[in-house]
């Protein structure tokens, strides 16, 4: 099935309508429905110039997603956005997003839910686990260990 320009044009505007997408998203969908070239390269600059595609919207909507819904950490956040190709600018806008009182308020709440999942470990292991857990979501391990060690010893 192929697709002419003006039938690919609309369907991608469709496709970036219903969420916001990185180029590299859109890239690869313009690629699965047979379009290559200049005409791929054509379709990306009209998608842009219409606003139907913004790397930097994106980049905001993905941080401020992943660390809501998700519990995700800033490393998490970064280390996705840089494999879909995000520029630095964007990324830095995009954590922009994150509210420092709110980035600790979850990470406190992540790390106490680890932690009463654990209850049967003996407390070294049980606090080397929590914060590895942390960690593993994406959140900086020192303000991990600096959490956990106020918190723990308070």
């Amino acid at each position: 099935m192929r697709l002419s320009p003006e039938q690919a044009l609309q369907r991608l505007q469709r496709y970036c309508v219903y969420q916001d997408r990185c180029h590299q998203e859109v890239r690869s969908k313009l690629l699965d429905l047979g379009v290559y070239g200049d005409t791929l390269e054509t379709i990306m600059a009209e998608l842009i110039e219409e606003g139907f595609l913004n790397e930097e919207r994106f980049a905001r909507s993905y941080a401020r997603g992943k660390f809501r819904f998700k519990n995700w950490g800033r490393n998490r956040i970064v280390q996705e956005l840089k494999a879909r190709q995000i520029s630095a600018y964007c990324i830095r806008q995009g954590l922009s997003e994150i509210e420092e009182a709110s980035y600790r308020e979850t990470l406190q709440m992540v790390l106490e839910k680890k932690w009463a999942a654990l209850e049967n470990d003996e407390p070294y292991a049980r606090k080397s686990k929590t914060a590895q857990y942390a960690i593993g979501r994406g959140f900086e391990s020192d303000l991990v260990w600096d959490a956990i060690n106020v918190w723990k010893n308070a």
